[in-house]
């Protein structure tokens, strides 16, 4: 285990968030909110200086093996970290006045959960808004890659953070060096978010609140700045959110194929054409059921609500424009399916990712057809091209570990003896990084009146589901820490 290596990069991670804390310094600074100016000033700037020591006391590291044990650990212990300090201004502040839920609402903005204990959105403070906000952003895309795009590892560590990190199969090398994938990531996001950012601004929405919102949007998170989520805003907003919404739940290299002039390339993305009309079914199915069954009687207004709230669920960022735990069971029961699908690989979006179900169900099929005739060979054919047997594995290792996961989740947390829909939906909406459930922690609900216990369970199911679940596996395995290993 390459030990100076790792904590090198962890101390790095640190600095990188003190100096993300300027943005909230400086909203504080603009709204007159001078005593949480000095607290996010004072917590960034102390913990960059003794993050700046170490590294000079610390950080002279000679090369030395960096494996996908190191990146895992790395990783993990990353994502530990930022909630851990991202949680102290909301501390010191007095804004969130116990620690572990200051914690879990840090840990749910990084991974973009957008799971809240707050009861009373309204009364944080613009700086604590602003950084609330800004987490979803940050963890959007992904720290680490935001460090390897303007400072790059030397040797091959930079692949196994990037790998890690990246939501899907396998981080996708778009570029031939990593650092280059990084930052045309990260100038699609950035584009991207510049652009719902004016759109917003545009249809009347105020600069504050467009910022926090699109911070929301993009990194599909989900925290607003008003107690209604988006609600009380414009039919036009509702819209332009749910277009952008749907956008960042798509594969970012569409949007690389795209803008590189390769269309027809971009369009034969398989996992896309499923995303969108997986979506549209939802859609289309819950609009005609809720207008049915009288929740609307303007079919328009159920198509629009229906739209916003089936995007907001696949791609897991959890805006809310409606109550759908009022909406009949069928619709409810489609939007809970939703939570499990996701978005695709290699966007901002949660869940199990569509791209693993579409293989799951070309691997249920395979494995019929081989039952049928045995000595059939039936390899399986993905994006075109065929899945070796080791990308099949973790596969099938990742879906039993979901379960598991899901499972052991669901039975610690029934503890605080909560009806089953409060329980069974919690630990969805963190493990898939959603945001609300039904029923307690629906969408006019919150987190609050769960246990420590629980909490711990959830913050733990918010950082595996965001980092998919091996990270996380892996500083439990004795073998990761051994000598020599």
């Amino acid at each position: 285990m390459n030990h100076a290596l790792i904590r090198k990069i962890l101390l790095k991670v640190i600095q990188m968030e003190c100096i993300f804390m300027a943005l909230p310094a400086i909203t504080a600074l603009l709204y007159g909110e001078y005593d949480k100016f000095s607290v996010y000033l004072g917590v960034g700037g102390i913990g960059y200086l003794i993050c700046f020591a170490l590294v000079k006391k610390f950080g002279k590291v000679r090369s030395g093996k960096f494996n996908a044990r190191e990146g895992f650990v790395t990783v993990a212990f990353s994502w530990i970290l930022l909630g851990a300090f991202g949680a102290i201004p909301f501390f010191i502040t007095g804004e969130i006045p116990n620690y572990v839920d200051a914690l879990f609402e840090t840990v749910s903005g990084f991974t973009t959960t957008g799971s809240s204990i707050l009861t009373d959105v309204e009364a944080l403070s613009h700086a604590s808004l602003m950084w609330r906000s800004f987490t979803h952003w940050v963890g959007g895309m992904g720290v680490l890659v935001f460090i390897l795009a303007i400072q790059p590892l030397s040797g091959n560590y930079d692949m196994h953070i990037m790998r890690a990190e990246s939501p899907g199969y396998s981080a996708q090398k778009l570029m031939p060096r990593m650092r280059d994938s990084a930052m045309v990531l990260y100038f699609i996001y950035l584009c991207m978010t510049a652009v719902l950012i004016m759109i917003l601004c545009l249809e009347g929405m105020p600069l504050f609140d467009s910022v926090c919102h699109a911070f929301g949007t993009a990194g599909t998170g989900g925290f607003g700045v008003k107690n209604t989520s988006i609600a009380g805003y414009s039919n036009i907003c509702k819209i332009t959110i749910t277009v952008f919404m749907t956008l960042f739940g798509v594969n970012f290299s569409f949007y690389y194929l795209l803008f590189s002039g390769k269309v027809k390339e971009a369009l034969k993305i398989e996992e896309v054409r499923w995303y969108i009309g997986i979506y549209l079914a939802a859609t289309v199915t819950i609009a005609f059921n809720i207008f049915r069954n009288g929740i609307y009687t303007n079919f328009g207004t159920a198509i629009q609500e229906s739209a916003f709230q089936a995007s907001s669920v696949m791609t897991t960022t959890g805006f809310a424009t409606a109550d759908f735990c009022t909406w009949p069971g069928f619709s409810q029961t489609i939007m809970v399916t939703l939570m499990f699908i996701g978005a695709c690989t290699g966007s901002t979006g949660g869940g199990i990712k569509v791209s693993r179900i579409i293989a799951a169900f070309k691997l249920v099929r395979n494995e019929t057809e081989l039952s049928l005739h045995p000595r059939r060979v039936k390899p399986l054919y993905l994006e075109g091209g065929r899945v070796n047997e080791r990308t099949t594995s973790t596969l099938k290792v990742y879906m039993t570990a979901f379960v598991l996961i899901f499972v052991g989740s669901i039975l610690v947390v029934s503890i605080d003896d909560f009806d089953l829909i409060t329980t069974f939906t919690a630990v969805a909406a963190t493990i898939n990084n959603i945001g609300p459930g039904l029923s307690v922690v629906g969408p006019t609900g919150n987190f609050s009146q769960f246990s420590y216990l629980s909490k711990f369970i959830l913050i733990f199911d918010m950082l595996a589901g965001r980092l998919e679940i091996f990270p996380m596996l892996a500083i439990f395995t004795r073998k990761v820490w051994k000598r020599g290993a």
